[in-house]
């Protein structure tokens, strides 16, 4: 039932954010010159895809997971698009292809291995991963490996339609804040 809500809901998302994501791309020009940025992340029982999201640092910008780069990374509109979270509508385009879901553990990095190993110990690895979930909206980020992957095993536990969409609420409340990069 949650690959059917993920699908019409992103469906929706991509079709009604169509003009505010061109918006944000011809903006993203003239702010980084390549709006896009494209990762490759781990994904569902560990296979490679590649996440899309709205560049919010300069291209040339460490590939490292969000807690370990400076906030002086972050473009002042980059800043703007972290702060709405509008810099994660193109993941849209991977929940609809089913490489992601709406709510999720967030797909973190190859070279996370402290992390990729506790979420292989919980089971975590074999859901598809998300672009909100408990550890988001509880503050939890990928710099506590260990707490994360707990926090994500027991989200997927629980996970209902309900549940579902109670973190979808509470991310576009504002209270996603796990993943931030330090000040």
């Amino acid at each position: 039932m949650i690959r059917f809500w993920d699908v019409l809901l992103s469906a929706m998302g991509l079709l009604l954010g169509g003009p505010v994501m061109l918006v944000i791309y011809l903006v993203g020009i003239f702010d980084t010159g390549a709006p896009l940025f494209r990762q490759e992340r781990v994904g569902r029982d560990g296979r490679v895809f590649i996440l899309i999201k709205f560049r919010t640092m300069p291209v040339n910008t460490e590939s490292v997971a969000s807690h370990l780069v400076s906030g002086n990374s972050i473009t002042r509109f980059g800043k703007f698009l972290r702060s709405t979270k509008l810099d994660e509508l193109p993941q849209l385009w991977n929940v609809l292809k089913g490489e992601m879901s709406l709510v999720g553990p967030r797909p973190c990095l190859f070279n996370q291995v402290e992390l990729l190993e506790s979420r292989n110990k919980k089971g975590v690895l074999a859901a598809r991963p998300g672009i909100t979930g408990l550890a988001q909206i509880s503050g939890i980020d990928m710099s506590t490996p260990d707490r994360l992957a707990e926090t994500d095993a027991t989200m997927l536990e629980s996970l209902s339609v309900r549940s579902y969409f109670r973190y979808l609420i509470a991310t576009a409340l504002g209270r996603g804040s796990g993943d931030q990069v330090r000040r």
